[in-house]
């Protein structure tokens, strides 16, 4: 099944769902419990509806910008009071 067939399935589920319950009610009677059900038929409604547009228009895959890298050296002077990695500064001993 596709996720289009899956979803109108599970609508037809909550509509017969909702039908059921509204039958509670007139047998019932307006009750808390009954309120609560028929108020969460309606936020699963709501939910089956959320997926339902958010499966029509999947966002297409964004790709990062790749980012130049010049093949010319770099300045030497932007590593002059730097550390190198795992040795220290260059005018101390590592320890």
């Amino acid at each position: 099944m596709s996720v289009n067939d899956d979803l109108a399935a599970a609508e037809r589920c909550l509509d017969e769902l909702r039908r059921t319950v509204e039958r509670l009610e007139r047998q019932l009677g307006g009750g808390l419990d009954v309120r609560r059900v028929r108020t969460d038929t309606g936020h699963l409604r709501e939910s089956v509806a959320l997926l339902r547009a958010a499966s029509a228009a999947p966002a297409p895959p964004r790709r990062p910008e790749p980012v130049p890298v010049p093949e010319t050296p770099y300045d030497s002077s932007l590593w002059t009071d730097s550390d190198d990695e795992g040795l220290g500064a260059r005018d101390r001993h590592a320890p």
